[in-house]
């Protein structure tokens, strides 16, 4: 974390000497010299960074040089600040540069004096190091006793009958499987689930590997064994196994470097030898089993098992108490199927007073419970070494993390936009910073540190969760580092003078007035139901370094004055609270590069707006389309060249809006709403220049027809396209030339022909939704049409009358969905042939289409959907209420939201 911070605020002084050309020559020198310092203390960082928890004086140091880098930072945003404040343009600005040239040198002169005195401290520190020997002073200390921790856990393990042991039948079987049979060529089983990691050197893994050779034929080891290199050792190990049929188990191989290493040292003498590998990281498995090879991800425990090993554990040969039961499932649920926290919270518990106020005491005190056992401290150890195994450039992105709630679902798109205000994402060449954004998801999910509870059809992750006591551990290092504070109750302890990252939950206290958050960068509030009048004055004026204000469901009417003088912010979210419009003085927020208005209450945006230059995601969507002021909608929207994220804007008024629109050649997503007809030529010209276009949404003008003929190339890159109008004909530019294209939605074209017939060849369509799209009497699937295809919607699709699926169609449906569609009596001719579907709804179909199915009845048909698992229909009630009923009965009926999921459209993002 230290390391990051150093590194992150190199770059910030060589990017701010550049910019400011008008510095004083001193300051340039100093901010030069104080930037070598960092370089060499850098260079020691590494490895004490690994060891920032282990106490003592290599601690203490690493805190030192945080601190340093963060009051740096400080002293770079707060010039920044003071200067855009007397700057001015034209002659009021040059009559006022005049009478404030003296602010101006003050202002430099005490910059020269804050980075004078940083320098010394700088200077300070690194002596500190040099004299002390503090990177060889913990480091045997620290690695050993955790070593040994996780080797004594693993001894133990290993020493539980088989009866503990829950949850292991099927996983054991198949590597059972794996190991005895299959080819004489030597093959890797690479077990990936999470964990933690430890980093050993290579050298020492494969003398602890000739060591356990030759212990197993009761040999000595070979002398000179202990100051052999490592590629010596390799060929040692390489020709002990030559010839012979072996397995080797390498527990928790924690990089790929590490196993293309150790691989050569593992012969393949075509003898039926197995090589198991155990990782936490989902590249290690799939690299490890390359070119012969299996992966097996140890997926969580299931609630049943989970509830039997916590019983063993627990409460030994007997069953749980009656009065401890709610208890002890919602302490289970904290562990999310993990048998190591099982297991450990299970030891915990044996040893109390089985009551409920003794448990229910555990209960609302797990965290802490994580400092003051030694048993969950082991499990803490465990966890966070997954957490010191980051790359430094990570470590900032995941403690930001601690800023959500427990249990709370972080949706992708807003912790990549909040990573990149926070300047926490590096720029990588040919990527853009969310792309870089999404790697960093892709690291932590690899490493079983976030676990995906959403994703989008095509495999495309909408949302994540961390597991509680890795999210205890998260709130716990952020805290120790000074990253951020969560605010959780009324009466809060404000015991840090510099809050850097604030997280409100549930309830505002009254914040002291004496309470400054001058260094904050971010500002999160969830589940907030009303603010202090004290305690917004108290928040909102000493903002003057932050970067993200997310306001997402808040209670607010009216966005706060001093909100707009906020000249760093880059991050606005007004998500879902009720303000009803924003102050023209919003231009003067100049970085602002994300504002999202979804689900208030703003029904037009100012032309001020479009000051902001570097606005790159403008989000917003309401009951009634958004407009902008008329007066300046056209001279104005095409000013945001860097806009990425446009959505949902009203274009029936005024002239030439949607030529215009090609100007923003950036954006990934477009929402139109009132599209005319006359404009359709000029829509066609516009997208054909938005070459990075992912997501196109656009709706035409009450009955108007939607007139989106003229696309000759189309963006390659597009992934989404929603179409919501009449249509004379389908598009022929959607063909099969859209390959990346996984999504359709067809609402109100009341097409003449069957929209299958252009849509089955698309090679990677995923999901396809038909809403009043089509006015005719039959659709066919094709053999080999929609090969891709998982979820297919078809809705008041009212003429039609016959369905048909030929064998070899629709191969991967796995969900399919019919509603209002009265003329159709009988279920797809051909439906037995989706061997994959795995539910099958409707809804206000005909009688006969219920009867036919009804099993109870013998329904005609019955017996061509008998093989789905989840069959269920769905009856709307004027009141809005729902009837469900089970057509099958090995089905399981859904949840309330499932069912609502399954019929209805998913809402982007």
């Amino acid at each position: 974390m230290a390391e990051s911070a150093v590194t992150f605020l190199i770059e910030r002084l060589a990017t701010f000497t550049e910019q400011e050309l008008k510095l004083l020559t001193g300051v340039r020198k100093e901010l030069e010299s104080i930037t070598k310092e960092l370089e060499m203390i850098r260079g020691y960082l590494k490895d004490a960074d690994a060891k920032g928890e282990s106490g003592g004086a290599v601690k203490v140091w690493v805190d030192q040089v945080r601190d340093i880098a963060y009051d740096t930072e400080d002293i770079l945003d707060e010039f920044t600040y003071l200067q855009q404040q007397y700057q001015r343009h034209g002659f009021v600005g040059f009559l006022y540069k005049t009478v404030n040239s003296v602010k101006h040198l003050k202002l430099r002169h005490n910059l020269a004096t804050q980075i004078q005195d940083i320098k010394e401290n700088a200077v300070q520190v690194f002596a500190k190091w040099e004299n002390y020997h503090l990177n060889r002073f913990e480091q045997s200390s620290s690695s050993n006793s955790t070593c040994e921790m996780l080797l004594g856990l693993r001894q133990n393990a290993l020493l539980l009958p088989n009866a503990e042991l829950v949850g292991i039948d099927e996983p054991r079987e198949k590597m059972i499987g794996w190991l005895v049979k299959g080819e004489t060529r030597l093959e890797v089983i690479s077990v990936w689930s999470m964990g933690g990691s430890e980093s050993f050197k290579i050298n020492e893994l494969l003398k602890d590997l000739i060591k356990q050779l030759y212990g197993e034929i009761n040999q000595s080891v070979p002398h000179g064994v202990e100051t052999m290199d490592v590629a010596s050792l390799k060929n040692l190990v390489n020709e002990f196994l030559q010839r012979k049929r072996y397995v080797v188990v390498l527990d928790d191989i924690w990089s790929i470097d590490a196993w293309e290493h150790l691989k050569y040292a593992l012969p393949d003498s075509n003898c039926g030898s197995r090589i198991m590998v155990t990782t936490r990281s989902f590249d290690v498995a799939s690299s490890c089993k390359e070119p012969y090879g299996h992966v097996y991800n140890l997926e969580p425990l299931t609630e049943e098992d989970s509830w039997t090993l916590f019983c063993k554990k627990v409460f030994r040969e007997n069953s749980c108490p009656q009065q401890l039961e709610v208890l002890s499932r919602n302490i289970l649920k904290i562990c999310g199927g993990l048998p190591l926290a099982i297991v450990t919270i299970g030891g915990v518990l044996s040893t109390k007073e089985k009551t409920l106020i003794e448990w229910d005491m555990v209960h609302r005190s797990l965290g802490s419970l994580l400092e003051s056992n030694d048993k969950l401290k082991n499990m803490q150890k465990i966890l966070s070494l997954s957490y010191n195994d980051l790359p430094y450039h990570l470590k900032p992105c995941f403690l930001y993390l601690s800023i959500f709630p427990e249990d709370h679902l972080i949706q992708s798109w807003r912790i990549i936009m909040t990573w990149i205000a926070e300047g926490l994402v590096r720029e990588r060449e040919g990527l853009t910073l969310e792309e870089v954004a999404e790697s960093y998801l892709y690291e932590f999910t690899a490493r079983s540190l976030l676990q995906i509870v959403r994703t989008r059809h095509g495999g495309q992750v909408k949302g994540y969760k961390i597991h509680d006591l890795v999210h205890d551990i998260l709130v716990k290092k952020s805290n120790e580092l000074n990253f951020g504070v969560k605010v959780a109750e009324q009466k809060t302890n404000w015991n840090q003078e510099k809050v850097r990252r604030l997280s409100i939950h549930n309830i505002v206290g009254n914040i002291p007035e004496n309470q400054s958050f001058t260094h904050l960068r971010s500002l999160f509030m969830f589940g907030v139901d009303t603010v202090p009048k004290s305690s917004m004055r108290a928040l909102f004026s000493s903002f003057r370094l932050l970067r993200v204000l997310d306001l997402s469901d808040a209670p607010f009417e009216k966005l706060p004055n001093e909100i707009v003088n906020l000249f760093h912010l880059r991050y606005l979210s007004l998500r879902r609270t009720k303000i009803r419009e924003l102050p023209n003085s919003i231009g003067k927020l100049q970085n602002l590069e994300t504002l999202d208005l979804k689900g208030n209450f703003v029904c037009k945006l100012p032309s001020e707006i479009f000051k902001l230059k570097r606005l790159r995601f403008l989000m917003f969507y309401n009951i009634s389309p958004v407009s902008i002021n008329e007066s300046h909608k056209q001279v104005v929207i095409w000013s945001l060249v860097d806009l990425q994220v446009l959505r949902d804007i009203n274009v029936s008024q005024g002239e030439g809006v949607t030529r215009e629109l090609g100007r923003l050649t950036k954006l990934k997503m477009l929402g139109l709403r009132g599209q005319r007809r006359e404009d359709g030529v000029d829509l066609c010209s516009s997208i054909e220049k938005m070459r990075n276009l992912r997501f196109l949404d656009v709706l035409s003008e009450g009955d108007t027809v939607l007139d989106i003929q003229y696309l000759s190339d189309p963006p390659i890159f597009l992934q989404k396209l929603y179409l919501k109008g009449r249509l004379e004909k389908f598009p022929d530019w959607i063909n099969p030339s859209l390959e990346n294209l996984e999504s359709i939605r067809l609402v109100g074209c009341s097409l003449g022909d069957d929209p299958l017939e252009f849509l089955q060849d698309l090679p990677n369509l995923v999901q396809l939704r038909l809403d009043n799209a089509y006015d005719g009497r039959e659709m066919c699937v094709k053999e080999r049409g929609f090969q891709k295809l998982e979820i297919l919607q078809v809705f008041r699709l009212k003429g039609l009358r016959f369905v048909s699926v030929e064998k070899g169609g629709l191969s991967r449906l796995e969900n399919l969905s019919l509603g209002h569609c009265k003329m159709l009596e009988k279920v797809p001719l051909g439906i037995e042939y989706l061997t994959n579907l795995q539910v099958f709804i409707f809804s206000e179909m005909s009688d006969e289409f219920v009867t036919s199915l009804n099993s109870n009845e013998q329904g005609e048909d019955y017996w061509k959907v008998s093989h789905i698992p989840t069959i269920f229909s769905l009856k709307f009630s004027r009141d809005g209420s729902v009837t469900t009923t089970m057509l099958n009965t090995h089905s399981i009926q859904p949840s309330s939201n499932e069912r609502i999921g399954l019929v209805a459209c998913e809402e982007e993002d």
